[in-house]
């Protein structure tokens, strides 16, 4: 089965290198590596990656459309050529179920990121390889990032606006990025993609 957008071919690559460069890819950590790639390269660019929208949940930010097409261990149709999905139970706590590891099925094509995607990935793996999901869950709550503001301001469950990635060490500016993501989301809209979560 072919992908049929970039950003299906980003977030299925995206997971074939996490889950082929850090111990114990689990469904948690996968996400995690997901939401810190996402929100660096738009702290960096004004752009996610992959196009996924991430919420406060209890335990961290989750990309609830790709949670729910994975949540009972099932491969997305259009990434079954590519991965497997194999449950396990979790080394601590003997949790099973929704616990899973992702398998590489096909190569990896890093050819579909940009070298700044690319650095930035290199880089979470670099940091994360060798930790737990629970300390990289612990991570995505720092005070101060855009999980714990959007709980303090809006509450559980909401989505995590991009924009909450800017700060003081960005290398652009706020409302740059906004209106970058504004053309973008409208540019989605006029050319619906297929497959898209």
């Amino acid at each position: 089965m072919k992908l049929n957008n970039i950003y299906r071919e980003k977030l299925l690559n995206a997971i074939l290198y996490f889950s082929k460069n850090v111990k114990l890819p689990s469904k948690l950590k996968i996400f995690k590596l997901l939401y810190f790639l996402d929100f660096r390269h738009y702290k960096e660019t004004g752009q996610n990656v992959t196009n996924l929208d991430y919420y406060a949940l209890d335990f961290g930010p989750v990309p609830l459309d790709l949670y729910n097409e994975v949540k009972d261990n099932q491969v997305p149709d259009d990434f079954s050529d590519f991965l497997v999905i194999e449950p396990f139970k979790a080394e601590f706590s003997e949790k099973s179920g929704g616990m899973f590891k992702a398998k590489a099925k096909a190569r990896l094509n890093i050819s579909v990121f940009t070298p700044r995607e690319q650095r930035i990935m290199k880089e979470l793996v670099d940091i994360y390889r060798d930790v737990d999901a629970k300390m990289i869950s612990d991570v995505s709550h720092f005070r101060n990032h855009p999980w714990d503001k959007t709980i303090k301001d809006k509450g559980k469950n909401k989505k995590i606006e991009y924009s909450l990635a800017i700060d003081k060490d960005s290398k652009i500016d706020a409302t740059y990025a906004s209106d970058l993501m504004t053309d973008r989301d409208e540019i989605l809209r006029a050319f619906p993609l297929k497959n898209r979560i």
